[in-house]
């Protein structure tokens, strides 16, 4: 595959990534004037702990960067993109989260910016410190190129003080914009500069008169009723956040960012507000929202979501990416459950990737996750015969038999029986890790095997008597074939081979779903099989 037949294809790609890409070749026919880089942006409000919501925009946001250095003929080493990871932690706290401890900490220091708060865990500077801390730890992890920089760090240098000094200008146009949008209540109070209180250091919620736009100098009535008059820069004051995400595009430059659907109203506001201040709306995607497995919306301050520490106990980074890729404006549950199938799925897609025509390829999400760090040449086939010895759910399967015998080393040396000593790859020594702890916190306590009824009984004592003169080295689909054979014999009576499997299911494994039998019995091992029958038929 060539650079030039890599731009053609991506150029008329119907994969999502692709599609919000050709809004940058749209939005930039001839390049970024100035030959700057297009600049991509993901916000994140380190209030609460990050959560795989957090996670995912930055994952998606990369997506769409790699997809247009595609279109563009651009390597990630060419430095024609930028991704800036933005924590608005100049934040003030408004409510204590909670899945935090030691909430006495943050309860005492409502109102103050984020980075002006202890650390409850205390590991850090302060608590925005610590959440910062935790989401580019696993953004290293993963991979992704970014550019860290923190809202606190820009409005206490400085950096922003050009930028606030037009929304001062051009604060009643601000105001034109906003208060038709707000409750008569709200109006009130409503400011787009929010000043930060020289007594008690809250970011403050009260009306702000301009009085030097030049200077930067505000008026307003502080908590203990002074009428104080002082500086809106370096830190003393933050922006109202519809206001403070356009100026942060004002600001930055910044050409892309996606966001939820539930800022919808958030986009539309904060796209006439940069326009006033003499910017433009970067392009982007507003995607639908995870939810819990009972259908209601991830929360940070709840902690009702997954956290990225979770998903990487019960399943492996791919995976996670592979979930989060699919139908960005479509809702999708995100709990422990869907992990097993995730892993599964993904290794599927990579492992048909290098035996697909191009188009096909820039279709497969395997492609888009290979690239997401820029890890391999965009002259060649990403993952080429990367595949897994057995699946994550046979691994599962297997881990759930051998209950409380299951541990990495037993699961290793099944698997090093099965597909020879020193096979097991890096990738299979994740799964492995991961089937263990997945099995023992959430197959092995709902597992419960039941007695065969009189047919089922017939039909295992017959698979018991083929196994019996079985070689111990027969291959799986051999295996799989007999079982089939026997489900299908009209004197065991099963209406469906599908009974025949939920019956082997739920008489030797102790669950409704299992694996393909003939793969299990292969790792298994046609000795430790006949154990199970023998097991399951002593109960009839």
């Amino acid at each position: 595959m060539s650079m030039d037949d890599l731009i053609a294809a991506a150029r008329v790609s119907k994969a999502w990534p692709f599609e919000e890409a050709r809004k940058l070749l749209k939005r930039y026919p001839d390049g970024k004037p100035g030959g700057e880089p297009v600049l991509f942006e993901t916000g994140y409000g380190p209030s609460g702990l990050p959560h795989i919501g957090t996670f995912q925009e930055v994952l998606r946001t990369t997506l769409v960067r790699r997809a247009y250095e595609a279109m563009i003929g651009a390597r990630p080493e060419d430095g024609r993109t930028r991704l800036v990871a933005f924590s608005d932690d100049m934040d003030g706290l408004r409510k204590v989260p909670d899945n935090i401890e030691n909430k006495a900490v943050l309860a005492e220091n409502l109102g103050k910016p984020l980075t002006r708060i202890p650390d409850p865990f205390g590991t850090h500077e302060n608590f925005a410190h610590h959440n910062n801390a935790r989401l580019c730890t696993f953004l290293d992890q993963f991979g992704f190129s970014y550019e860290f920089v923190s809202a606190s760090d820009r409005y206490n240098s400085g950096a922003f003080d050009d930028a606030l000094r037009q929304v001062l200008r051009k604060n009643q146009a601000i105001l034109d914009i906003m208060l038709p949008t707000l409750r008569e209540e709200r109006r009130k109070t409503y400011s787009p500069v929010l000043p930060v209180s020289p007594t008690s250091g809250r970011v403050l919620q009260v009306p702000v008169e301009v009085v030097d736009a030049e200077a930067g100098i505000i008026r307003f009535t502080d908590e203990d009723g002074a009428m104080v008059e002082q500086s809106a820069l370096g830190g003393m004051s933050k922006l109202q956040w519809k206001v403070d995400w356009a100026m942060r595009w004002y600001a930055l430059g910044v050409d892309y960012e996606m966001c939820g659907k539930d800022l919808t109203d958030s986009v539309t506001q904060s796209g006439r507000i940069v326009q006033v201040l003499g910017g433009r709306k970067p392009e982007g995607l507003i995607y639908e929202l995870f939810l819990d497995e009972k259908g209601e919306k991830i929360s940070k301050s709840k902690g009702n979501g997954l956290t990225i520490e979770e998903w990487l106990t019960y399943g492996s980074e791919e995976s996670l990416g592979f979930y989060i890729f699919p139908n960005p404006k479509s809702a999708k549950q995100l709990h422990v459950g869907v992990i097993p199938r995730a892993v599964d799925d993904y290794w599927q897609f990579r492992a048909t990737l290098p035996t697909q025509e191009l188009d096909k390829q820039l279709g497969n999400p395997a492609w888009h996750l290979l690239r997401a760090n820029g890890g391999f040449a965009a002259e060649k086939a990403p993952g080429a015969g990367d595949s897994l010895p057995v699946t994550y759910g046979l691994l599962l399967n297997l881990a759930s038999v051998l209950g409380t015998e299951a541990s990495e080393a037993s699961l290793r040396e099944y698997l090093e029986s099965y597909i020879g000593a020193g096979k097991i790859t890096p990738e299979v020594e994740v799964l492995i890790g991961t089937a263990v702890a997945y099995t023992r916190d959430y197959i092995a306590p709902t597992l419960s095997k039941r007695a065969p009824a009189g047919n089922e009984a017939a039909a295992l004592k017959a698979l018991d008597a083929f196994l019996a003169t079985a070689a111990t080295d027969t291959s799986a689909e051999d295996l799989q074939t007999e079982v089939y054979e026997i489900g299908k014999r009209e004197e065991f009576g099963f209406e469906s081979l599908r009974d025949w499997f939920k019956a082997l299911y739920q008489t030797l494994l102790g669950s409704d779903q299992g694996p393909r039998m003939g793969s299990f019995i292969a790792l298994y091992g046609v000795e430790n099989t006949r154990r199970l029958i023998a097991e399951a038929l002593a109960k009839t």
